[in-house]
C-alpha cells in the first residue's frame, strides 16, 4: 500500500528529525524521466477567460493576407472615390465576441457576411467617422467642416455606402484566393451591434483592425471572424503552406483571371484621318470654312489607334445614321 513506509524512507525520516529538517524534500516522490506526468517545455499560465485557439503561426499568416487585403482595398477605393485612400492592418488579436462588441461604438455600420463555401456568418464594422466622409466625397464634398451626426445612416447613405462595402468584399474574396476560392456576401445590417450575437458571447473569435485614411480624415474598421467558422481551413493557415500556396497557383489560371478583368477595361479608340504640318501664324489664322490640306487622298484607310498605339486600318463610313469606321486589316507590330 502507498501509505505504508518502507524501511529506508523510516531511516530518511528518523535522521531528518535528528538534523531538524522536516525531511520533505527527500520523501517527495521522485519523477522518472520517462514519466507522462513529467511536464516538457517551458509552462505558460492560462486564462480560461481569453483562451487561445489559434496558434501564433496561424495569426502571422492571418494578418499576412489580410495585409494583402489591405492593399487591394486601398487601390480600389483610390480609383472609386477619386482621392488617395490608405488602408493598413492596425491590430489582429483573438478575443471573445462579447469583448468585440463591448468595443464597438453605438451606432455605427455593422455587417454580416457569409462565404459561400464556409458556414457560419462573418462581421465587419466600419466606424462613422470614416464613412461619413467617404459619403460626403461620393456627393462632391471635400470633408474640411463635416459634422459626424450620432444617429443611423438613412437608406440613401446606406446605399451609398454599399458601393464601398461591395469593393471590400471582391477586395477579401482575392485575397483569401490563396487558401481557398470563395465569394463573400452581405447577408445583414444592423446600426446596434448589440443586437447582433451571431455566436455565443464567449466563443472565440479573430479580430482584425484596420485604419482607413481619407484626405485629412481617418477611421477604424474591424473584421471580426468566429473561430468555428474558419476551422475548416485552419490547416492551410499556416505560414509554410500559406506562401507555398501562392507560389504553386497555376500560371494558367492566373493569366485567366487577369484577362477576364482585362476584358472589362474602357480603351479610347482614334482614327487619324490625315496629318499634315502649318505654321503657328496659319493655325492662328484659321477660321471656318478653310481647307487644310491632309498628306494623302481621302479614299485610302484611316489609321485606327488603340490608347495612342496604331493597331488597324479602318475605313470611315456611316452606320445607322452614325459616324462609323470599317475595320480593314490589322497592322502588323515593328
Amino acid at each position: 500500500m502507498s501509505d505504508v513506509l518502507d524501511q529506508s524512507e523510516v531511516d530518511r525520516l528518523l535522521a531528518a528529525l535528528d538534523s531538524g529538517d522536516d525531511g520533505q524534500e527527500e520523501l517527495a516522490p521522485a519523477i522518472e524521466e520517462d514519466d507522462p506526468l513529467r511536464p516538457s517545455g517551458e509552462v505558460f499560465p492560462y486564462d480560461f477567460k481569453r483562451p487561445e485557439r489559434v496558434s501564433k503561426d496561424q495569426m502571422r499568416a492571418l494578418q499576412t493576407l489580410h495585409e494583402s487585403f489591405a492593399r487591394n482595398l486601398g487601390a480600389s477605393l483610390t480609383g472609386f472615390l477619386r482621392s488617395i485612400v490608405e488602408v493598413r492592418v492596425a491590430s489582429c488579436e483573438q478575443m471573445t465576441y462579447a469583448e468585440f462588441i463591448s468595443s464597438l461604438p453605438n451606432p455605427t455600420s455593422f455587417n454580416l457576411i457569409e462565404a459561400d463555401t464556409l458556414s457560419g456568418q462573418m462581421c465587419l464594422e466600419i466606424s462613422p467617422l470614416i464613412i461619413y466622409p467617404i459619403i460626403d466625397r461620393l456627393l462632391g464634398g471635400t470633408s474640411q467642416d463635416l459634422f459626424i451626426p450620432q444617429r443611423p445612416m438613412t437608406l440613401i447613405e446606406s446605399r451609398l455606402i454599399s458601393n464601398v462595402t461591395n469593393r471590400g468584399l471582391t477586395a477579401l474574396s482575392e485575397a483569401w484566393a490563396g487558401i481557398r476560392q470563395m465569394r463573400f456576401t452581405i447577408v445583414g445590417s444592423e446600426s446596434n451591434p448589440q443586437l447582433v450575437q451571431i455566436v455565443p458571447p464567449n466563443e472565440v473569435v479573430v479580430l482584425i483592425g484596420f485604419e482607413i485614411k481619407l484626405a485629412n480624415r481617418a477611421g477604424t474598421m474591424n473584421l471580426c471572424i468566429p473561430y468555428n467558422v474558419i476551422e475548416p481551413v485552419m490547416g492551410e493557415l499556416s505560414s509554410q503552406s500559406w506562401f507555398s500556396n501562392g507560389r504553386e497557383r497555376d500560371e494558367e489560371e492566373v493569366e485567366r483571371v487577369i484577362s477576364r478583368h482585362l476584358r472589362h477595361a474602357p480603351v479610347e479608340l482614334v482614327a487619324i484621318l490625315g496629318e499634315t504640318t502649318i505654321t503657328l501664324r496659319e493655325m492662328s489664322e484659321l477660321t471656318p470654312g478653310d481647307i487644310i490640306m491632309l498628306d494623302k487622298p481621302c479614299d485610302e484607310p484611316s489609321l485606327l489607334a488603340v490608347e495612342g498605339e496604331p493597331k488597324f486600318l479602318a475605313r470611315l463610313g456611316q452606320h445607322r445614321g452614325r459616324r462609323a469606321l470599317e475595320i480593314l486589316d490589322h497592322l502588323e507590330e515593328e
